[in-house]
């Protein structure tokens, strides 16, 4: 036996008993040791030492038969919380959760154009504020995950911003000299996949998690690992060629997907057709519950184009869940099974296709879920939190 052995031993035991608590909220010792494998006395030493760091709490189980109460074990969701954040153009979401996933304090800042060292100003007094809001908890804030919608490598350097024009940024290491909790930065579709599959799909072993924004980007999970990619950089589906003699796209190719199927991409065009500049969503909604016959018509050519860039991914990853996050699909009756009658491919193969329920929230709660994952130390996470929207 090499040294180190029984210490890594025990820690993927921890792992282990962690993943079955979190997973079923309140289980017995005995549960555990049935679920897990692990001898009584194994449990017992683990469970111990859980309780002295006080990451988890003991409760009587509530019944009527004869005999004494079981004695229940739970995570202690209050023993420190972690923060998520969605850095987007203009906008920037900041999500608070305890460590069962609940949501505890969300807060949006809306801002225009600045300087790259002023966002990292901002980004480091918010977290610092929110460092000092919860200290009185056991652990703190334990860690901040942020999103960014663009490309990140596997050293967590921001490769490029496209909204921003930000290429070659360090902003873990800038961010880093201000702050001082672990930082982990991710490109936003990723931590959306994570955040889908830790949320609500967590029995799919292939998980694809496509956003259909601005852009057009997707993250993949295979079981509880995000695929990124030989260098951290897949899932730019936006600028899948549907079309060769389509428009240009700002990429320098002609007719990509995103110029197609993307919430941008359709409001462009009702607003060129009703000759209305800054088309809204709450425009959109207004046509849809008018019934009005353009807003139809254009909403069946977006579903057929995101139908056929649809092929082309299943065909190339043949997916178990592929889960789409889009507001305009969100608003549009059976907009999905249209989708999916467009799928006519005898080779396209393909487990469910779903609307996203996490919706705008996605990024930050997937975030909060790599945080609370990281702090524990486990792969599988599997949260019900009490918000039931989410």
């Amino acid at each position: 036996m090499f040294r180190g052995d029984g210490a890594y031993i025990k820690k993927i035991n921890k792992s282990l008993i962690l993943e079955q608590i979190i997973k079923h909220q309140s289980i017995s010792r005995a549960d555990l040791s049935k679920i897990t494998g692990l001898n009584k006395a194994t449990v017992s030493v683990q469970v111990a030492e859980l309780l002295e760091k006080e990451l988890i709490n003991e409760s009587r189980a509530d019944h009527n038969s004869v005999g004494r109460r079981p004695v229940l074990l739970s995570i202690n969701k209050t023993a420190g919380h972690v923060l998520g954040v969605d850095f987007d153009d203009q906008i920037i979401k900041f999500v608070i959760s305890d460590l069962a996933g609940n949501i505890v304090s969300r807060y949006v800042y809306v801002y225009e154009v600045m300087e790259y060292k002023t966002i990292v100003t901002l980004l480091a007094k918010q977290i610092n504020q929110y460092v000092e809001d919860y200290s009185h908890l056991n652990y703190g804030l334990i860690s901040c995950v942020i999103g960014v919608h663009g490309t990140v490598d596997k050293e967590q350097t921001i490769q490029f911003i496209p909204k921003l024009k930000w290429s070659d940024i360090s902003l873990k290491e800038d961010l880093e000299e201000l702050i001082e909790i672990p930082l982990t930065i991710e490109n936003n579709v990723n931590l959306s996949a994570l955040g889908e599959k830790a949320f609500h799909f967590q029995d799919t072993s292939h998980l694809l998690s496509i956003n259909l924004s601005s852009g057009i980007g997707a993250g993949r999970m295979l079981d509880w690992e995000m695929d990124k990619g030989y260098q951290g950089f897949s899932g730019e589906m936006g600028h899948m060629i549907i079309s060769p003699i389509g428009p240009k796209c700002s990429c320098g190719n002609n007719g990509c997907w995103e110029l197609y199927s993307t919430e941008r991409s359709l409001f462009k065009k009702l607003s060129n057709h009703l000759d209305k500049e800054n088309f809204t969503f709450e425009d959109f909604e207004h046509l849809l519950s008018m019934n009005v016959t353009i807003a139809q018509e254009m909403m069946q050519e977006y579903i057929y184009y995101v139908a056929i860039g649809l092929n082309n991914v299943i065909n190339i990853y043949n997916p178990g869940f592929v889960v789409l996050n889009s507001r305009v699909l969100s608003k549009f009756p059976n907009a999905i099974q249209q989708i999916k009658d467009n799928l006519v491919s005898n080779v396209s193969s393909y487990e469910n296709i779903v609307l996203s329920k996490l919706e705008g929230d996605a990024c930050v709660l997937g975030g909060c879920a790599l945080g609370i994952r990281n702090f524990f130390e486990i792969s599988e996470l599997i949260l019900d939190p009490e918000d039931t929207d989410h």
